[in-house]
């Protein structure tokens, strides 16, 4: 009578093994954590994007080796240029929107589409109302502090839990085009007038000859030779930090102090917009704006601004900008003079 009680025994075990197992692998399928919001209102539980991302059966096999690349580079880039890691603060988390709805974390740099990627998080999180169209927000509206969240709003464990867990994504641009943008943009426009008092006014005073009193008061007429020199100029930064639309985006954005997920490019911004789009499960219902500027910045035009600047100030000027070319495998440009 002894042998069917052990026999029971032995399947009773093995029945107990092979749950526990299940229960194993289905705990490792599970996201680090859910989205906040995501399961407690009733709504079915959705693959987070950074599941998709790494489960790899959502998007096409093509754009996610771009991808992958590009977050090889930026890893290889930060482990051969930084010397010493350091600790995240509040502070670095600033241009950091998040989106608790869907998992996303967006770190914006401006002259690189961030008012139509905040555009399209406001649709997102509920903060347009009743926009569906991203373009149906005036684009002053969009940058209003308090739109939308930053992770620096977040006490220490919240965001420990969305780096882990939320797509990290980034858009960057060539690093010199950029800076073309951002001057074409704030100095050569009359309605900018608040940055020719703040820094037009400065840089006038401080890089020109025997200015004229006009352009003391207004500082509406900075040549890009100028801006140059105020960028290169180290009592410069001494003063203040850059103003974030020509700060680099390595400081704004420490992309070797967070893993970013996807690294977008202003060069190819329409198809790695959509990506992350389709990443978040959202295509279908938003769409990123299609760019329709004749205007924009374009690598020719950098070079017509470049023409005037001596080589031993386009050196300096690259220097200043050197990471981000590395970290985002930017070439020097062809029409740079000091090489």
């Amino acid at each position: 009578m002894r042998k069917p009680k052990v026999t029971r025994m032995a399947f009773a075990l093995c029945l107990g093994c092979f749950i526990m197992v299940l229960l194993y692998f289905n705990s490792s399928l599970k996201p680090a954590s859910e989205p906040v919001g995501e399961g407690s209102s009733g709504h079915k539980s959705r693959r987070s994007p950074l599941q998709t991302l790494y489960d790899g059966d959502q998007v096409e096999s093509a754009v996610q080796a771009i991808h992958q690349g590009r977050r090889e580079v930026l890893e290889e880039a930060c482990r051969s240029y930084t010397r010493k890691r350091r600790v995240l603060i509040p502070e670095d988390l600033k241009h950091v929107i998040v989106d608790d709805q869907h998992g996303l974390l967006y770190c914006y740099v401006p002259k690189v589409a961030c008012t139509n990627w905040k555009r399209v998080l406001m649709v997102l999180t509920g903060a347009a109302g009743s926009h569906r169209d991203p373009l149906a927000i005036p684009a002053n509206e969009a940058h209003i502090p308090g739109n939308l969240r930053t992770l620096s709003e977040y006490s220490t464990s919240q965001i420990n839990q969305r780096l882990r867990s939320y797509l990290k994504f980034v858009f960057v641009r060539e690093p010199f085009e950029r800076l073309v943008s951002a001057y074409r943009n704030k100095f050569t426009r009359s309605y900018n007038t608040a940055f020719h008092k703040r820094y037009g006014t400065k840089i006038v005073q401080r890089h020109r000859q025997d200015p004229q009193p006009e352009a003391l008061e207004r500082g509406n007429d900075v040549s890009f030779e100028e801006f140059v020199y105020y960028l290169v100029d180290p009592a410069t930064q001494r003063e203040e930090p850059f103003n974030e639309h020509w700060e680099r985006v390595h400081s704004l954005c420490h992309p070797c102090l967070i893993h970013y997920d996807v690294v977008g490019k202003y060069e190819t911004l329409e198809q790695d917009s959509r990506y992350v789009l389709q990443l978040a499960g959202v295509e279908d219902q938003v769409s990123f704006p299609a760019s329709s500027k004749s205007t924009r910045t374009t690598g020719d035009m950098a070079a017509q601004f470049f023409h005037n600047i001596s080589p031993f100030y386009q050196k300096k000027l690259y220097n200043l900008y050197r990471m981000d070319f590395l970290l985002f495998n930017y070439s020097i440009p062809a029409y740079l003079k000091f090489r």
